[in-house]
C-alpha cells in the first residue's frame, strides 16, 4: 500500500506499547527515493507491519504514527476521526454554556501534527510536521463535511515547523469566511471576543477552561491580582465568582483593550477595576515598593521553558515570580499559580512552589491541583502530551 520502513530487530516494542514515536536510530531500511513527508508503513526485522505513519529525515522522530496496524490515510480517514473526537468532546463538554474548544490534539488524538480548535463557527488548524503539512487539503476537506463551518483559518505561524524542514510559517483562509477580527466565544457561560488571526496561540487559550471555572469558589469578596492576564479570562472568570476587584497586568496594552471589552460584554464595568499594562516582574516591584497587598493572586505565565536547555534557567524565573507574587499577598491569602512547559513536571511545578514559599518565607499547601481539560486529552500511552500544571495554594 505505502513503501515500507523497516525497524532494527527489538526496536518495535514501542509500538506495541501504542506510542506513536518512532526515532531515527531506530530504522534499519529505508526504500530508495522516498521523499519526507511520505506516508509509510512501518515493519518490523520479519516484515511484519507494526504501524502506518509518515516519515521525515529532518526530525530526529523519524516517523509519526496514526495508527499501529495497515491503514488508509485519506479523507474517509479523517472523516471517521474527526466524528470520534466530536463524540468524545461531547461526553465532557456542556455545548450550551460552552461553544469552543479543541477538537484534535495532535498524537494525544492519534493524528500527530495536528491542532484543530472550534470557536463557534469557525475552525482554526495549526499544523507543525512536514508529514501533516502534505495532508492539509484533506484534512480541510473532511472538517467541512463533519463540522459544516463558517470558515477554516490556519494558524501554523509556528518556529517549531522550521525543525521539521518546513520553512514556511502560513496563515490565513482555507475556507469559506474570513472570521471577524473581534468573533464572539461563549465559555462556562461567559462571553469573550477573541481575534483569531493575530491572537495568542490560535485565539484563546482554551486549556485553561475548567481552571478559570475552578478560581470562581476562591474569590467571593476578594481584591484579585491576574498577572499576565492577556484578555482577561481569568480576571472576568473572578468577577463571575464575585471579586470585590480584579487588578489585570500584561505587557500587551492591546491585550488589555481586549479585556476590557470582555468585562464589558459580561457586564463589568471596567472603571471599577485595574488594567496595567506593564512588565509583570517590574509591576511586582512597584507593588512591593508601595506595600500594595491582594487576597488572591492568579501567576499565569507563558512557557518560560522551551526546551531541556533552558529548563534550568526557566525554573528560576518560575521561582522568582511565584516567590514575588508570595511577598504580596495578604494573611490567608490565595496563590492560583500555573505552568504551560510539558519540560516541566509536576514533580519540578511542586518544587517551584516549595523554593517560592522559602524564598518568600510561607509553607504553603496545595488545597486543588488540576491538569489540562478533556479536550486536551492526556494519553495514557503519550506521557508527552502532559504538559499543564495548576495548583491553588494557601499558606498553612
Amino acid at each position: 500500500m505505502y513503501p515500507r520502513i523497516q525497524l532494527h530487530s527489538g526496536r518495535e516494542k514501542s509500538l506495541y506499547f501504542r506510542h506513536p514515536w518512532v526515532f531515527s536510530r531506530a530504522i534499519a531500511k529505508v526504500p530508495k527515493g522516498i521523499q519526507n513527508g511520505s506516508l509509510v508503513n512501518v515493519v518490523d526485522a520479519s516484515d511484519k507491519i507494526v504501524g502506518t505513519g509518515y516519515y521525515n529525515t529532518r526530525s530526529q522522530i523519524a516517523l509519526r504514527l496514526f495508527s499501529f496496524e495497515e491503514m488508509i490515510v485519506d479523507e474517509a480517514f479523517f472523516v471517521k476521526k474527526f466524528k470520534e473526537k466530536l463524540a468524545f468532546r461531547k461526553r465532557f463538554l456542556d455545548l450550551k454554556t460552552t461553544d469552543s474548544f479543541r477538537l484534535i490534539f495532535s498524537e494525544s488524538d492519534g493524528i500527530p501534527g495536528l491542532i484543530v480548535d472550534i470557536y463557534g463557527d469557525f475552525v482554526v488548524i495549526q499544523i507543525h510536521t512536514f508529514g501533516m503539512d502534505n495532508l492539509r487539503s484533506i484534512v480541510v476537506n473532511a472538517l467541512v463535511k463533519v463540522l459544516k463551518p463558517e470558515g477554516i483559518f490556519e494558524r501554523s505561524d509556528l518556529e517549531v515547523r522550521k525543525k521539521d524542514g518546513l520553512p514556511t510559517m502560513p496563515t490565513g483562509v482555507l475556507f469559506g469566511k474570513e472570521p471577524p477580527k473581534e468573533h464572539e466565544i461563549l465559555e462556562n457561560g461567559l462571553k469573550y471576543v477573541i481575534d483569531i488571526a493575530h491572537g495568542q496561540k490560535t485565539g484563546f487559550f482554551l486549556d485553561q477552561r475548567e481552571n478559570r471555572l475552578a478560581l470562581r469558589k476562591y474569590v467571593s469578596g476578594k481584591n484579585v491580582l491576574n498577572l499576565f492576564s492577556y484578555s482577561g479570562g481569568f480576571s472576568v472568570s473572578a468577577l463571575k465568582g464575585k471579586a470585590k476587584q480584579v487588578t489585570s497586568v500584561d505587557i500587551s496594552s492591546q491585550a488589555l483593550e481586549l479585556a476590557k471589552k470582555n468585562f464589558t460584554l459580561n457586564g463589568f464595568d471596567p472603571k471599577d477595576h485595574v488594567f496595567a499594562a506593564k512588565d509583570v516582574f517590574d509591576f511586582l516591584e512597584d507593588m512591593a515598593q508601595k506595600g500594595q497587598k491582594y487576597d488572591v493572586i492568579v501567576v499565569d505565565p507563558p512557557a518560560f521553558v522551551k526546551n531541556l536547555d533552558s529548563l534550568n534557567h526557566g525554573t528560576n524565573a518560575y521561582i522568582k515570580l511565584n516567590a514575588k507574587a508570595l511577598s504580596l499577598l495578604n494573611e490567608d491569602g490565595i496563590l492560583v499559580s500555573s505552568s504551560c512547559s510539558s519540560h516541566v513536571s509536576q514533580e519540578i511545578f511542586r518544587t517551584i512552589l516549595f523554593k517560592s514559599g522559602l524564598q518568600a518565607k510561607q509553607e504553603l499547601v496545595i488545597v486543588e491541583q488540576k491538569n489540562q481539560p478533556a479536550d486536551h486529552p492526556l494519553a495514557i500511552n503519550f506521557p508527552e502530551g502532559e504538559y499543564l500544571k495548576f495548583a491553588v495554594c494557601s499558606a498553612k
